[in-house]
C-alpha cells in the first residue's frame, strides 16, 4: 500500500507539474512582458503547493480504493512492481465497482492536466504561426522538450490506468516506459538544448580528447 501511494503521489505531482510548465511557457511566449508580474516567486511556490496537494489526494484516494478490498489466496502480482491494476486481480470478491472508481479518478486527474496541455500548446502554437524568424524558431526549441516529455509520460498512463482491463504484458512494458524510460531520460531531454550544458559538454569533450592523447604520447 506504501509503494502503491507513493506511485501514485509522485504520478499525479508530475502531471500537475507538467501542466504548470506548460502554463509557464504560455505565459513566457504569449505575454513576454508580463511573465516576471505574472510568474513570480509567490505564485510559484503556490503552483508547486497545488500540484503537491492534489498528488496526495490522488495518491490517498487511490490507496484507500484498493485497501478496502479482502485478499486470498495468491499474493504474488504479475508486474515488476505493486499497482492498482495488478493487485486489484488479486482481490477474492466482485471488484468492478474498484476497478471503475480507480479508473474515473485516474481519469479525473489525467485527462483535465492533458487537455489543459494540449489547450495551452494550440494557444502557443497559434501565437507563433504570425511570427516568422530567430524568435519562434527559439521558442518552438524550448517547448519541443517539455511536449516530449509530455508524450513520454502521458502516452504509457493513459494506455493502462484509462481503461478498466487489458493484456498484462503490454501493461508492463507501459509501466516500464513511465516509471524507468521517462526519468532516465529527463535530464537528457531537458539539458541537451541548454546552451550552458552544450558549452559544457563540449569543454570536457576537450579534456577527455587531450587526456587520451597525452597517454598515448
Amino acid at each position: 500500500m506504501a509503494q502503491i501511494f507513493g506511485l501514485h503521489f509522485s504520478a499525479s505531482t508530475e502531471m500537475f507539474l507538467l501542466t504548470v510548465m506548460a502554463y509557464d511557457r504560455y505565459v513566457a511566449i504569449c505575454h513576454p512582458l508580463n511573465y516576471t508580474t505574472i510568474i513570480n516567486p509567490q505564485r510559484c511556490f503556490s503552483l508547486l503547493l497545488l500540484c503537491l496537494t492534489g498528488g496526495l489526494i490522488h495518491g490517498i484516494c487511490q490507496t484507500v480504493i484498493v485497501a478496502q478490498l479482502p485478499y486470498c489466496g495468491a499474493n504474488v502480482l504479475d508486474n515488476f512492481f505493486c499497482d492498482i491494476p495488478q493487485l486489484i486481480e488479486l482481490a477474492c470478491s466482485d471488484v468492478y465497482v474498484a476497478e471503475m472508481v480507480t479508473v474515473v479518478n485516474g481519469a479525473l486527474i489525467a485527462l483535465p492536466n492533458f487537455l489543459i496541455l494540449l489547450l495551452s500548446y494550440a494557444i502557443i502554437l497559434a501565437t507563433l504561426c504570425g511570427r516568422f524568424g530567430k524568435d519562434s524558431r527559439k521558442a518552438l526549441s524550448t517547448c519541443s522538450s517539455h511536449l516530449t516529455v509530455v508524450c513520454l509520460f502521458y502516452g504509457p498512463v493513459i494506455f493502462v490506468y484509462l481503461q478498466p482491463s487489458s493484456n498484462s504484458q503490454v501493461n508492463k512494458m507501459a509501466s516500464v516506459i513511465y516509471m524507468v524510460v521517462t526519468p532516465a531520460l529527463n535530464p537528457l531531454i531537458y539539458t541537451l538544448r541548454n546552451q550552458e550544458m552544450k558549452g559544457a559538454m563540449g569543454k570536457l569533450k576537450q579534456k577527455f580528447t587531450r587526456l587520451l592523447l597525452d597517454q598515448r604520447e
